[in-house]
């Protein structure tokens, strides 16, 4: 076997860059120091004293959670991947010497952006970031939703009647009451059933960045949050949405806001759309549409689509992120095509 040469490393990566590494750009036009003041506020409550070993970077930390979420990764992937490749540990500025964090330092440091509820804040300083730079909400916004599954849980049956009336099970241990997940819920959809959550998001229809979002269980209706995903900082009125969120309710509470509805109309037994109807649909989904854009970038890299989490809180960080790490590929692509 030869032995490796002064230039070998670099000479990979160029290898790597003519077949085209998307972290590059990536990792050029993202403002990563912009988040440094939100996420330090992690180490500030962590660490007490100068004593052990010096905690990882809060922004080494914070890339391989967007890693993460853009491959949909768990945690011991997450380590083995950036241990194994070269284009993760350039992302991260680590050279081959350098350590590199273990699945639980990755699950301890996302667990305390739960508990400060920094993923909501620095989404948000982001948005800032996209309205500052050009980027603003503009042309009105999409509003939808997407089924994200989670492992599903082998219960018996009185004891899913139990957890969905809220009832705690006594009969388990603690060590398998923090494996079930009590908040996930089944949900059907086009004939097929799904258990987990769902993602609600608003788009902007200028940029397609997700300007708002929510998660609740999969059993929670597309309309249920549908007033809190409404952006009062978009340049237009207009609203898009697919037929789930169509009712008298909706169309009214519109009105009061002040936004004009684009919403797909429904048909019902013995009511079948008509001609003009079928049009309008067709029109309207001409915009909808571009929220589907979203959904399929996020559910082709997912791969399986599964999030390994427990519970809505850690699920609300998760598919948050998802949601953060869409914008900021997104911004380096848009960003990269406008230089």
């Amino acid at each position: 076997m030869s032995q490796p040469g002064l230039f070998d490393l670099q000479f990979r990566l160029m290898k790597i860059d003519a077949n085209g590494d998307p972290l590059v750009q990536l990792n050029a036009l993202v403002p990563w120091e912009s988040f440094r003041e939100s996420l330090e506020s992690v180490h500030d409550k962590q660490r007490k004293s100068n004593a052990g070993r010096k905690a990882f970077d809060v922004i080494l930390m914070f890339k391989l959670l967007v890693l993460q979420s853009l491959y949909n990764l768990s945690d011991d992937q997450t380590e083995q991947q950036t241990l194994d490749r070269l284009s993760f540990m350039r992302f991260l500025g680590l050279e081959l010497g350098d350590r590199v964090p273990d699945a639980k330092t990755i699950w301890l440091f996302r667990e305390r952006l739960k508990e400060a509820g920094l993923v909501e804040e620095i989404f948000e300083r982001f948005n800032g970031f996209l309205e500052t730079h050009g980027f603003s909400a503009k042309k009105g916004q999409i509003v939808d939703a997407c089924i994200v599954s989670v492992p599903k849980q082998r219960n018996g049956r009185e004891e899913n009647l139990r957890i969905k009336q809220g009832e705690r099970i006594e009969d388990w241990s603690e060590a398998k009451r923090r494996q079930k997940d009590v908040d996930a819920r089944w949900t059907k959809k086009r004939g097929s059933t799904y258990f987990g959550y769902k993602n609600h998001i608003s788009v902007d229809v200028k940029h397609k960045f997700v300007r708002r979002w929510a998660v609740t269980d999969a059993a929670v209706h597309d309309s249920g949050v549908f007033e809190e995903l409404l952006d009062d900082g978009n340049s237009s009125r207009e609203v898009w949405a697919d037929s789930a969120y169509r009712s008298g309710e909706t169309l009214q509470r519109l009105d009061e806001l002040g936004y004009r509805e684009h919403l797909q109309r429904k048909g019902y037994r013995n009511h079948p759309l008509t001609a003009w109807e079928k049009s309008g649909n067709r029109t309207r989904s001409r915009v909808r549409s571009r929220v589907e854009h979203v959904f399929g970038v996020q559910a082709r890299r997912a791969r399986d689509g599964l999030v390994q989490t427990v519970g809505l809180v850690r699920a609300q960080v998760k598919i948050g992120l998802r949601n953060l790490a869409y914008n900021l590929d997104r911004y380096a692509k848009l960003a990269c095509t406008i230089g």
